[in-house]
């Protein structure tokens, strides 16, 4: 399998995977192709040219706000 690559576009502390393909076609610069797993999804995961691998994103827990006492009406 072949990543897609987009190094303008930052996802945490990596670039953005754009698509996943079984074969690599021709792409302008700064798009570049990288091997990888099956296992590896665009909403799932950013790669980091540093280490040259792929990295899970984060899931950010969010809160919800309480309510704080009782409406009357």
């Amino acid at each position: 399998m072949k990543a897609l690559i987009s190094p303008n576009e930052v996802v945490e502390t990596g670039c953005r995977v754009v698509e996943i393909q079984n074969q690599e076609f021709e792409v302008a610069n700064p798009l570049f192709w990288v091997d990888c797993s099956s296992e590896i999804t665009p909403t799932e995961y950013f790669y980091n040219q540093t280490t040259q691998e792929f990295v899970l994103i984060p899931v950010k827990q969010i809160e919800q706000p309480q309510a704080q006492g009782v409406q009357n009406l």
